[in-house]
């Protein structure tokens, strides 16, 4: 694989997919659906899956592609492939919080090595160059050229102040109890994949998630705090998140830095 050309490819697709979700959500009215599981769809999450999947298929024709908004790929089974949610958040977008994401992964073996993550309300991108390093580019976001961007890190945590980042959308007891077993200093609440770029970037130290996920939900992610030297692990056995499990079901998880004493 040329990740130089992929990490290009997912850059641009994403950010046209961003243009677009921005078109729809500056209007003064859209409409929302409900797709079979209940979760909220719009004309916004099918516009962006379509600029994203004709793009990467144009280009990765031999590459099996899993998107959430098409349910005939969820019946595919591949341990490398292309994955995409095309508007993560889609409860933040409706409620016009701004925090939604666009998502794009290259999994390979099971593990996702490649990976952009685009808010476009925030004016934040984030990304795993061809070296596997991540960064947050700023400046215009232009299309065909990357801009200006820094390296991102995670923390070195202090077990005794912990800085916590959880859902907006999908708080419950159970996360609560969990996260009590820290020594917080700090909670924030964020929307979507941003999650895993706050750890990524060192904006928080953990990010645990008891709840149900799909692989389409945290692989860009993922990819983007790995490239960070960050972590995301099972809850129950604290083994690495793997992906192209059947169904794309995730088990709950926990994204954290390393040096996070994690509790069970």
């Amino acid at each position: 694989m040329d990740f130089s050309s992929l990490v290009g490819q997912m850059r641009k697709l994403a950010l046209e997919a961003g243009d677009r979700i921005m078109q729809v959500y500056a209007s003064d009215d859209f409409d929302v659906r409900a797709k079979s599981d209940a979760s909220p769809v719009t004309e916004a999450d099918e516009a962006a899956d379509a600029i994203i999947s004709a793009g990467l298929r144009a280009t990765y024709p031999d590459i099996p592609l899993i998107t959430e908004e098409q349910a005939d790929s969820h019946a595919l089974q591949a341990t490398t492939f292309l994955i995409v949610d095309p508007l993560d958040g889609t409860k933040e977008f409706v409620q016009r919080r701004g925090d939604f994401t666009v998502n794009i992964a290259y999994v390979e073996n099971g593990v996702p090595l490649r990976g952009v993550v685009y808010a476009p309300a925030k004016g934040r991108l984030f990304y795993t160059r061809a070296d596997g390093q991540s960064v947050e580019e700023t400046g215009a976001f232009l299309k065909d050229n990357a801009g200006p961007s820094r390296e991102i890190r995670v923390s070195g945590p202090d077990n005794a102040a912990l800085m916590v980042v959880a859902s907006k959308s999908h708080r419950d007891a159970a996360t609560d109890a969990y996260i009590g077993k820290y020594a917080v200093r700090d909670m924030t609440s964020a929307g979507s994949s941003l999650k895993f770029c706050l750890v990524a970037t060192g904006e928080a130290d953990l990010y645990p998630r008891l709840g149900r996920t799909m692989e389409w939900d945290t692989a860009a992610g993922d990819a983007v705090l790995r490239g960070a030297g960050g972590h995301v692990v099972r809850f129950d056995d604290h083994t690495a998140l793997i992906y192209g499990k059947p169904g794309w079901d995730n088990p709950f998880f926990i994204a954290h830095a390393p040096g996070v004493a994690l509790k069970r």
